[in-house]
């Protein structure tokens, strides 16, 4: 796959690319309707002899809108979601990047630039995909600014069979936020993962008989709430299991001193791993993070936390 990024205003003239099938969005999840929604570009693009692309954007169009001042919290940054749709097979990846004059675009302007002129053939997207200025283009609108220039299809709304809820990444995101990491991956397709690098903490884990790898996470990742996690953690192409502990550790630190971590404690392993990436793959919630008036509390609630965890690794055969 041929990753492009796009500066607004692009240089690109009709003929620098093959004729394309094109699949639309921000794709934040990669979810089963992004999946469905590319999938159908590439078949499109196969069945006429032409070549498949994504158009995503980046950053976030929120983050440029003004709408998260702060920034955002992502299901799959940038360098994940490059990863994902290429195991798509797709062929050009077109990266746009989300400024205040790309947003200024009017639907016509972004359709005869961003469309027309990279080659496109046929356009894909899902029903409720909006372009240009106020998000004033749409779905139904598209095929007046195409004007008979590419085909077009709409991808209708994906739903759970056993609830009839639209996969999206606002449900995704929904689930993480509540900490049900366990219902996401009927979503997704996949567990929800998160990549970091092993960093020294306190150590008080290591005092306190389960050693933990502190990690920092590499991207704006969307953590869970607060809580004891069932997680598997990859670190050197192996894949452990383990817990993970996402808060402030409020049993030794008063408010003031409160700096969020994410720690991972594996089970049956004591090899030094500072400084590796580490994936750590979401499973199930044990319980909401909790202070304790002393520490033997603490470690009794630790074995409890990890036999609870064995037992889920035997329960699916995944036991070390």
């Amino acid at each position: 796959m041929k990753t492009i990024t796009v500066h607004h205003p692009h240089s690109f003239k009709p003929g620098d690319f093959p004729p394309l099938a094109i699949a639309l969005g921000y794709f934040d999840g990669i979810h089963l309707g992004h999946q469905k929604v590319i999938k159908t570009a590439r078949g499109i693009a196969e069945k006429n002899g032409w070549k498949s692309a994504v158009m995503t954007f980046e950053p976030h169009p929120s983050v440029v809108l003004g709408k998260k001042k702060d920034g955002i919290e992502l299901i799959t940054p940038l360098e994940d979601k490059i990863k994902l749709i290429e195991k798509l097979g797709v062929d050009y990846l077109f990266v746009v990047r989300f400024t205040s004059r790309f947003a200024s675009l009017l639907p016509q302007q972004f359709v005869d630039q961003y469309l027309a002129t990279l080659g496109v053939k046929h356009v894909v997207a899902g029903f409720d995909y909006t372009y240009g200025k106020f998000g004033k283009g749409n779905m139904e609108n598209l095929p007046e600014y195409a004007n008979g220039r590419f085909g077009i299809t709409v991808i209708e709304k994906l739903a759970l069979e056993n609830t009839g809820e639209k996969v999206s990444s606002t449900l995704i995101r929904s689930k993480i936020r509540e900490g049900k990491v366990g219902e996401v991956k009927p979503l997704l397709g996949r567990d929800y993962e998160i990549k970091g690098i092993v960093v020294h903490g306190e150590k008080r884990g290591r005092q306190l008989g389960f050693p933990t790898a502190n990690l920092q996470l590499t991207a704006p990742y969307m953590l869970p709430p607060n809580g004891v996690y069932i997680v598997q953690m990859k670190v050197a192409d192996t894949w452990h299991n383990g817990l993970c502990s996402v808060g402030y550790n409020p049993t030794f630190k008063n408010p003031e001193e409160y700096e969020k971590t994410t720690e991972v404690y594996l089970l049956d392993f004591s090899d030094t791993i500072y400084g590796e990436e580490a994936v750590v793959k979401w499973l199930a919630r044990i319980r909401e993070e909790k202070k304790f008036a002393r520490v033997e509390d603490l470690i009794e609630e630790m074995k409890r936390d990890e036999t609870a965890a064995r037992r889920y690794f035997e329960k699916q055969g995944t036991a070390t």
